[in-house]
């Protein structure tokens, strides 16, 4: 052997053995610096009902990631696009127009998984519930009544039905004679049963998925008490986004983790969808594109309403 391959092949060991000492490093470098990883969710439903649904989950990200992972029930929707804009959130899962509200005010994000349907279809509508026994068959009969919203930064509870109301040439404050926001889905539908008001938006992917039928599986109302007097257009489904500094390495376990749960811990992914929703699969921001324009279109509306 030549002395100028052996000083190659030499060199070719020493960088290889480098390249084995640094990659643990790193890693370990990022787990010291992220002891704990807080993944949030916006209030779709009660805090109990969302605990019991993504606690196993959690527990597989935290075996996955190899770090602790601790899940967090924000507040509101506003919660959690304040806890990534302040770097205290490191995953949050979204609504499209809370993520879009996020993006727009500067939290610093990346989309890396999309919820899909047992289609394989990736989107939802924003429906419009009134009680069965009502005399109200659209929108427009609702004049002078109640209505519930979800939250401001609720895609089909809010932005979507302000948007689609506005091509209806429908301002719901000048209306209605009242408009609540009743901070998550399931309080929407409540008001309706309650009476609190006399029709609430939510979401619903088809006749055999949506806020009612998750409802209805707990007990919390009848589906057969209501009807739906409006269905909007096809929305994309809700990401799940996680800090854009995070380290590359860390994020590439998240996001293997979290696209594989449903193979690797199918106990922990049916857990959060009832079986009913079909695998998380890989996205980009582009595929929110037109709903962050869909959010600066209802602030125009809000900003000449006030």
């Amino acid at each position: 052997m030549s002395l100028n391959r052996r000083l190659v092949l030499g060199a070719g060991i020493a960088a290889s053995l480098a390249a084995t000492l640094v990659a643990p490093a790193l890693a370990q470098d990022w787990k010291s610096k992220y002891p704990e990883i807080v993944f949030a969710i916006i209030p779709a439903e009660n805090a109990t009902g969302v605990t019991e649904r993504y606690k196993p989950f959690i527990d597989y990200l935290s075996k996955e990631i190899g770090t602790k992972v601790t899940l967090r029930i924000a507040s509101d929707y506003a919660a959690v696009i304040e806890g990534q804009r302040a770097g205290n959130i490191h995953i949050g899962m979204y609504g499209p127009a809370s993520y879009a509200r996020a993006v727009i005010t500067g939290a610093k994000i990346e989309p890396f998984a999309i919820e899909t349907n047992l289609d394989g279809t990736k989107g939802y509508h924003s429906v419009l519930w009134v009680k069965a026994g009502s005399p109200y068959k659209k929108i427009e009969d609702l004049k002078g009544k109640n209505l519930c919203l979800v939250d401001p930064n609720s895609t089909s509870g809010n932005n979507v039905p302000r948007f689609a109301m506005n091509k209806m040439g429908i301002d719901p404050e000048k209306f209605f004679s009242k408009v609540t926001f009743a901070g998550s889905h399931e309080n929407a539908v409540l008001g309706v049963q309650q009476g609190t008001c006399d029709a609430a938006f939510n979401w619903w992917n088809d006749d055999t998925e949506s806020n009612m039928q998750r409802m209805a599986r707990k007990k919390m109302v009848k589906a057969e008490d209501f009807r739906m007097i409006f269905k909007s257009d096809q929305i994309v489904n809700s990401p799940m986004a996680y800090l854009a500094d995070l380290p590359t390495d860390l994020k590439a376990k998240i996001k293997d983790a979290v696209l594989n749960v449903h193979t690797k811990d199918k106990v922990a992914f049916d857990k959060i969808y009832e079986g009913k929703q079909g695998p998380l699969v890989s996205v980009t921001h582009e595929a929110y594109l037109p709903v962050i324009e869909l959010v600066k279109f209802v602030d125009t509306l809000r900003k000449k309403g006030s």
